[in-house]
């Protein structure tokens, strides 16, 4: 079984590349989790874990993460990806991912809603969001990218 994690950041970033794999690895680099390998998770910020502003992690580091991307082609298209986490009262969070076409604000309002319902079905109450997206406007191939990325 593996710990569960007692830290976590929240990141975003945007950026173009030479292909989609590049877009979207450039766009990790933008956001600052670039040299890490991501272990996608679901939804759920464990109980007391710690917002920091930067996790020290050795590059490679298999690190859980919760996130949301986006990919286009299409020059001119405004893309975006936010994430936004739910926070109850000393209990777990939960985390939610959204991208779209659209913009960074509407990304954000988006998610926030999605953290508002994931509250409202667990019966749970909601005592704070924290959200944070990103967006760009392809030129010629694109990625936005926003991510929780947990730590032990």
């Amino acid at each position: 079984m593996l710990p569960t994690p007692k830290k976590f950041t929240v990141v975003a970033g945007a950026a173009e590349g030479a292909t989609r794999l590049n877009a979207f690895d450039n766009a990790l680099l933008a956001s600052g989790i670039g040299n890490l390998n991501l272990l996608r998770v679901s939804s759920i910020l464990p109980p007391g874990c710690e917002e920091v502003e930067h996790l020290d992690i050795p590059p490679g580091s298999l690190t859980p993460t919760a996130y949301g991307s986006i990919i286009s082609e299409t020059p001119g298209k405004k893309i975006a990806a936010a994430v936004a986490i739910g926070f109850s009262e000393n209990d777990f969070g939960v985390i939610m991912e959204y991208s779209g076409e659209c913009s960074k604000e509407e990304a954000e309002a988006e998610v926030a809603r999605m953290v508002e319902e994931a509250f409202k079905v667990r019966g749970r109450k909601l005592v704070r969001v924290l959200a944070k997206g990103s967006e760009i406007v392809v030129d010629k191939c694109a990625c936005a990218f926003a991510a929780v990325a947990l730590w032990y």
